[in-house]
């Protein structure tokens, strides 16, 4: 299996310090694996698209409008 090395802020690495017990490797395997199922499956989706990168960003816009002026209104 090849080894990955990542680099990390030292805050972050004393932050990890206090909690020896779990396997910080495994954990960071298992987001790269849920990372790239989630990149699979937007290729997947999106791979065939006819929208534009640009048409995609706006309609992306219009979504987040909608669901803050939706959340707004429910607080």
């Amino acid at each position: 299996m090849p080894n990955l090395t990542l680099a990390i802020p030292d805050d972050l690495k004393a932050r990890m310090s206090n909690f020896p017990e779990i396997n910080w490797s495994e954990v960071a395997r298992q987001a790269i694996v849920e990372k790239t199922r989630t990149l699979e499956q937007m290729q997947r989706l999106l791979g065939h698209s006819a929208l534009t990168e640009q048409e995609a960003l706006a309609a992306g816009q219009q979504i987040k409008r909608r669901v803050w002026r939706k959340h707004r209104r429910l607080a």
